[in-house]
């Protein structure tokens, strides 16, 4: 039975076609568009809206199944039935019969959506059924003659639901407890898939995009899982919005709603369908956990109200009837989106009010947007929400964003909120969030600059403690300035260098104005802040005590009271000079009773004390203090037995150096004549000098000598050399100040250490230094310049020693001197203006300038006066005339070329093959025995001609058994022999 008459349908529709093709290909083309493009992949949705939309029509509760068996779809649904109006509904396009009530669908065509997996949808309901084919579609149309090459062309491409075709009544078949039920078998596997994806993204956002439904049951071949919805509960339903709560599921959803009537300005753009339905809803929702909202898992999409293909990026699901262009599946733009951006602003920021905990902050959208949909709906919302009181306040009231004050650096206070006497508009815990209410209109200010203002406050010590507590966990660094109350009753900025109350003895601090924070004032804060407990350690280390120290030391008072509480701070402590070194300017009693920095007085008894070339009672300290204060507690704050150091790190080695050290500018002037000269000055890294050595007799210094040898650490002072750091960036070592220092002054038997040796050095050391009996290991003694071997002695002492007349020294060890000055450096000596030359077996000192320096032997027949036997390397370090350069050599005329006797050869191989024999020879009227010109030998004499093959060949200790085997070659067997005894 035809219940629908859905014979008059296909009649009218094929006559239709049949008087004007025109109109199939219309129909035809038109469904295509949709099932291809707006409804491709929306069956589900448009199922489930015409569930609801059915509910409400029948004023029921909506009841929704969807059931995937293999290859077949069954939406089954509760609410009004199937009727006549309703099938000629589906089979039309763009022309819903769903013009009143709270109907969803609104375009008439979302039921072409089932043709993108069927071809052969069909609609059962207890009143009948009605089905549509492809296949009997395009047969029936291929009858029309005028269609049949359209048909034929088009293929499958038929206007499937233009054509309804009668169920029978016994083939109906509705699942019980419904009411409606849609068959769909699906067309093939890529169907299949597509159902089975939709249908596993079917969660709580279709409930809250179709909220008549209240149970949506999905069943995927006998799997089923069910969603259904909760009582509404109203939050509140006062102002732009009602705010609802509802489980949807298994989850709780907090919802903004509001709906209307949009007026006709508004709706003017729109096509007729739409402008006689002006109402309009808005949802805005997230789901919850308690009052704290939970993230939207769902693809980030405007529901219209089911989704569409608009992104947006808010952390809330926003859902409304934005009207959509002519895809179906973007929001157009027009007034009426316009208008219904401001309504979701407004839910939105309704929302966002109705959470009281700040995880909502959360749900702050930022200045931008994805699209510009999404950009618009930002803008809105953010400015609805800086007009919107949701931010808590201290006292329970709510704040607006732009009547609210951010402080920064408070985030992690225990309790910002204690500041809300003095930062009006100041939320609560948890909402001190600058990075996003201060894109809302909040103001943001520094907590540094509130904590300026903390000064007005007039409280006692136990309320600034209650106001540490709640400021503890704030950035300590804009905390710096906070006031922080005295025992004394003032009030001071900023903790650093304050004293909390501790253990000291109150008498020990009695001689310094300290800053010691009220007791009940005193907090952790206050420590992490810079200040420190007061023990006697961080009593030294307070700049006051030091003021304290300097001042009585400047004033020169009575400084015992000061020195007597440092003194007993110090023993307290076990702090020492090396810790606190400003202790050793401590003025301490000396014996005579006047005071001097502690540094400069010895313990009573110490041996250098009998040493020193002053009144030993001027630097012993008093015995009155050993005896109250003991000599460890004077030896911390430096009070000395011995001579001791002064060390520094990283110096610059220039004029302005200065530790107090005698004559410290003469061994920088030293230093850099050492080191090249840069723009940069030198750099020593470590300084370590022995001080007060001017202080020591000089009759003291070797028992003070052997005392500073003695000690490791001034030792080290002496014998360690000290690198600087040059401006070329090299490493240089050079002598230590103390080393300098003792060799410039300190005195052995009256003389400096360069001009002493060992008792049991070389004797020619022995000859021109003064032998004493060494009070140090040779070692030390060699740092400080005392010498055991002439290579070790200084060239300028040396050369000093040569110039005295009063020394006497013989010919052969005057040659062992200029032997071993010869490889010194000229360049670090003083030409001498006097030297001392050869006298017969003796000496004797001559002007600079009368000498001459004979480089080989041959030179010193011409009886030169001033000659001194030596090289050209002596010359250079002495300054004076090389006889080669500066005296004509005229050898007489004649001679003959004669072979070197073979003999000759025994003794040195490498002589060469001729010489020129003379029988006399003359340099002017001087004669001559031999003489080497242009490496040519010249000999008058056997005696002169072994002189000459000695001296070619480098072998001079040779010339007294050359001159024998010339004599006697016979003889040269046997003399050979002996010389191997030589």
């Amino acid at each position: 039975m035809d219940v629908f008459d859905t014979a008059s349908l296909r009649q009218r529709v094929l006559a239709a076609w049949s008087a004007s093709p025109a109109r199939f290909r219309e129909d035809a083309n038109a469904e295509e568009e949709l099932v291809r493009g707006a409804y491709r992949d929306r069956v589900i949705i448009e199922l489930a809206q015409n569930a609801a939309d059915a509910a409400a029509r029948a004023g029921v509760a909506a009841r929704l199944l969807l059931r995937l068996h293999g290859s077949s779809l069954i939406a089954a649904n509760t609410g009004a039935p199937l009727d006549a109006a309703g099938v000629e509904g589906l089979s039309t396009l763009r022309a819903s019969t769903k013009r009143t009530g709270a109907a969803v669908g609104r375009f008439g065509v979302g039921f072409a959506a089932v043709l993108g997996v069927s071809d052969a949808p069909a609609v059962l309901s207890r009143t009948g059924g009605v089905r549509w084919s492809r296949d009997e579609t395009r047969a029936a149309a291929a009858g029309i003659a005028s269609l049949a090459a359209e048909v034929q062309t088009r293929g499958a491409a038929v206007p499937v639901l233009r054509l309804p075709f009668a169920v029978p009544a016994e083939s109906v078949d509705v699942p019980d407890g419904y009411d409606t039920a849609v068959h769909l078998p699906l067309r093939d596997d890529d169907a299949v898939r597509l159902v089975h994806r939709l249908l596993g993204e079917v969660d709580a956002g279709l409930l809250l995009a179709l909220p008549a439904l209240t149970e949506v049951i999905v069943d995927v071949d006998g799997a089923a899982r069910t969603l259904d919805a909760g009582a509404v509960d109203v939050l509140d339903e006062h102002g732009d919005a009602a705010v609802l709560e509802r489980r949807l599921g298994e989850q709780r959803w907090r919802l903004a709603t509001s709906s209307g009537e949009a007026a006709g300005d508004v709706l003017a753009a729109r096509p007729f369908e739409e402008r006689i339905r002006p109402g309009w809803s808005v949802t805005v929702a997230v789901p919850v956990d308690g009052d704290k909202p939970q993230p939207v898992v769902r693809p980030a999409v405007i529901h219209a109200p089911t989704p569409t293909d608009d992104r947006t990026d808010l952390a809330a699901l926003v859902i409304a009837s934005f009207p959509l262009d002519s895809t179906r599946r973007r929001v157009a733009d027009d007034p009426l989106t316009e208008f219904l951006t401001e309504r979701v602003a407004a839910a939105y920021a309704a929302l966002v009010a109705s959470f009281t905990d700040p995880a909502v902050l959360e749900l702050i959208p930022g200045p931008l947007g994805t699209e510009p949909l999404d950009v618009a709906l930002h803008r809105a919302v953010r400015d609805a929400l800086g007009a919107t009181p949701f931010v808590p306040a201290p006292d329970g009231a709510r704040l607006r964003p732009r009547d609210t004050v951010l402080v920064e650096g408070l985030t992690a206070a225990a309790d910002p909120s204690a500041l809300a006497t003095v930062v009006a508009g100041l939320p609560v815990t948890g909402w001190l969030h600058a990075d996003v209410l201060a894109g809302l209109g909040a103001t943001v200010r520094p907590l540094a600059e509130v904590v300026d203002d903390l000064t007005r406050l007039d409280l006692d010590a136990e309320q600034w403690h209650t106001l540490y507590t709640a400021l503890d966990g704030a950035d300590l660094e804009s905390l710096g300035a906070l006031p922080v109350p005295l025992a004394d009753g003032r009030t001071v900025r900023g903790p650093r260098g304050l004293l909390l109350p501790g253990d000291v003895d109150p008498a020990l601090l009695e001689p310094f104005a300290l800053r010691v924070v009220a007791p009940a004032a005193a907090h952790p804060l206050l420590r992490r802040l810079g200040a420190t407990t007061a023990s006697a350690a961080s009593v030294l280390r307070d700049p006051l005590v030091r003021a304290g120290v300097a001042e009585v030391a400047a004033a020169d008072g009575e400084a015992g009271p000061v020195a007597d509480a440092v003194l007993g701070l110090v023993a307290e402590a076990g702090v020492t000079v090396d810790d606190e070194p400003w202790l050793a300017e401590l003025p301490l009693r000396d014996a005579t009773g006047a005071d001097a920095q502690a540094r400069e007085l010895f313990l009573p008894g110490s041996p250098v004390l009998a040493a020193l070339d002053a009144d030993p009672d001027e630097y012993t300290v008093d015995a009155e203090l050993v005896d109250r204060f003991g000599p460890s507690t004077l030896a911390a704050v430096g009070v000395r037995s011995s001579l001791d150091t002064v060390r520094d790190a990283d110096v610059v080695l220039d004029a302005d150096l200065w530790h107090d050290l005698d004559d410290e500018d003469g061994w920088v002037a030293e230093v850099q004549r050492l080191v090249p000269s840069a723009d940069v000055p030198p750099v020593i890294s470590d300084f370590v000098a022995v001080r007060d050595l001017d202080l020591v007799r000089a009759d003291a210094w070797p028992q003070v000598l052997a005392a500073l040898a003695a000690d490791p650490q001034t030792r080290s002072a002496v014998v360690e050399p000290v690198f600087v750091l040059t401006g070329d960036g090299s490493r240089r070592a050079v002598p230590s100040y103390a080393a300098w220092w003792l060799k410039q002054h300190a005195r052995l038997d009256g003389h400096a250490p360069p001009y002493v040796c060992a008792a049991d050095a070389d004797p020619v050391v022995r000859a021109l230094l003064h032998p004493v009996a060494l009070p140090v290991d040779d070692a030390f003694a060699a740092t400080i310049g005392i010498v055991r071997s002439i290579g070790d002695a200084d060239a300028g002492v040396l050369l000093e020693r040569l110039a005295d007349d009063t020394v006497d020294l013989g010919a052969a060890r005057l040659g062992q001197v200029y032997a071993a000055l010869a490889e010194r450096d000229p360049a670090a000596v003083d030409p001498p203006s006097f030297v001392r030359i050869p006298d017969g077996v003796g000496t004797r000192v001559v002007p600079a300038a009368d000498v001459v320096v004979c480089a080989a032997p041959y030179w010193l027949q011409l009886g030169l006066p001033g000659a001194l036997p030596g090289s050209a390397e002596l010359a250079d370090l002495l300054d004076v005339d090389l006889a080669a350069e500066t005296v004509d050599v005229h050898l007489s005329p004649g001679g003959h070329v004669r072979d070197v006797p073979a003999a000759a050869r025994a003794v040195v191989p490498e002589a060469p093959q001729r010489y020129v024999e003379h029988d006399d020879l003359y340099a002017g009227d001087v004669p001559l025995a031999w003489w080497i010109d242009d490496d040519t030998i010249h000999a008058c004499t056997l005696d002169g001609l072994a002189r000459a093959l000695a001296w070619v060949c480098g072998q001079w200790d040779k010339r007294w058994l050359l001159g024998e085997i010339l004599r006697d070659p016979a003889a040269a067997g046997a003399l050979l022999t002996e010389d191997v005894f030589t």
